[in-house]
């Protein structure tokens, strides 16, 4: 058993890494102060091949395991980038794999060349106002009329869909009362973005202004059928294979996020001199940063171990939602520890701890909240009576 990266991973690891330092925390503080998508910085990683790290080289990608993709998102949130940067490019890193596992030859190269190597951007609409995680529930319309169907109905939550090309859209295509179970019946497409029919309004909250999030309005948005992928009704068993690699990713940035803050405060207690010595000669101060590099350390391993069973065509949700839990909660505590850890200071932008908490909010709550990833576990691995 061997923990080390090897050196391709390393690699990987360096170069972004070297990239992300031509975009220093001042960038990202303007992005978060001002908004705008971080077009520059995304065009730097397309411009080198990231953005396709896991796509199949017959797609113009790497063909590289969600292990390398791990390393790189890390890399990406740890570089101060946090959750601006990396919900920049994550749905390009592995957001079209139910095109890349059911759709045609013909629509992999259409749809995933374009994503892969930065040319188009696009969006994941799923989420619903008045379902939240319960998918099978989505009333989001989509009518078959002859050879396109018609689009009605609302989506939520939905990030990059001020900039997108495209849409990755799950719809019902047969009325729930219809069905013999409510995972039947939803259909998934990706199409382009037609602005003319979907109203999209962007919505303001407490971090990662950088990255939009938005409601949609879909009135009578029509899709050929030949953006239909695979087959319909089946869009439910389809999505499904994209949560544990997102899953993964986004534990991953969440890690990536904690060791940012914690390098920062750990600078911190260095240089803050009180009663005419530093800080971090504190154990008050001390401990609670050390508590924070175990738990960030330790979800590092569960990510990589879901990493490696994922790669290895394994049974991975049961790690893949412990990694989340774990990573999301650990988290979330090294950027509040790092806040507390400069005081007064800690809650001055000039300081970056408190965006870093902001934004340490987003892999805590989604894609999937901490108490339904317990339940998951309790269900999946103790054995436990479903409880949702």
């Amino acid at each position: 058993m061997d923990f080390s990266l090897t050196d391709d991973q390393t690699a990987i690891r360096d170069a972004v890494s070297r990239i992300c330092g031509r975009f220093d925390a001042e960038y990202w503080l303007r992005r978060d102060r001002e908004g705008g998508f971080p077009v520059d910085f995304y065009d730097a990683l397309a411009s080198e091949g990231w953005l396709g790290i896991c796509t199949a080289e017959a797609q113009g990608g790497a063909g590289l395991g969600i292990t390398e993709a791990a390393i790189m998102m890390r890399a990406i949130s740890e570089s101060g980038a946090g959750l601006s940067g990396a919900s920049a490019v994550h749905i390009n890193i592995f957001g079209l794999n139910p095109v890349a596992v059911f759709g045609t030859e013909e629509q992999k190269d259409r749809m995933i060349r374009p994503m892969a190597t930065g040319v188009e951007k696009a969006c994941f609409g799923v989420t619903e106002p008045n379902t939240g995680l319960n998918t099978t529930q989505l009333k989001l319309r989509a009518e078959k009329r002859g050879e396109k169907y018609v689009v009605n109905g609302q989506k939520v939550w939905i990030s990059t869909a001020q900039v997108a090309d495209n849409i990755l859209l799950l719809a019902r295509t047969t009325p729930l009362e219809e069905v013999k179970s409510p995972t039947h019946g939803l259909s998934l497409f990706y199409t382009p973005f037609d602005r003319a029919r979907i109203k999209v309004n962007e919505i303001e909250k407490m971090g990662r202004k950088a990255v939009d999030s938005n409601e949609l309005f879909f009135e009578d948005f029509e899709i050929p059928e030949s953006d239909r992928i695979g087959e319909e009704g089946r869009g439910f068993e389809y999505i499904l294979h994209g949560l544990n690699p997102e899953r993964i990713l986004i534990a991953a940035e969440a890690v990536g996020l904690g060791f940012a803050a914690l390098t920062r405060a750990a600078n911190y207690a260095v240089e803050r001199e009180v009663f005419n010595r530093p800080i971090g000669k504190n154990q008050s101060i001390q401990h609670p940063l050390a508590i924070c590099h175990a738990e960030l350390e330790s979800a590092w391993l569960m990510i990589m171990k879901a990493a490696w069973e994922y790669d290895n065509g394994l049974p991975c949700g049961i790690s893949a939602n412990t990694a989340k839990y774990l990573a999301g909660e650990a988290g979330f505590n090294a950027c509040q520890t790092a806040v507390m850890t400069h005081g007064g200071f800690g809650y001055a932008k000039e300081y970056h701890v408190e965006r870093y908490l902001r934004e340490s909010l987003i892999p805590r709550i989604a894609p999937v909240s901490p108490q339904l990833a317990l339940c998951f576990i309790a269900e999946k691995a103790l054995g436990l009576p479903k409880s949702y």
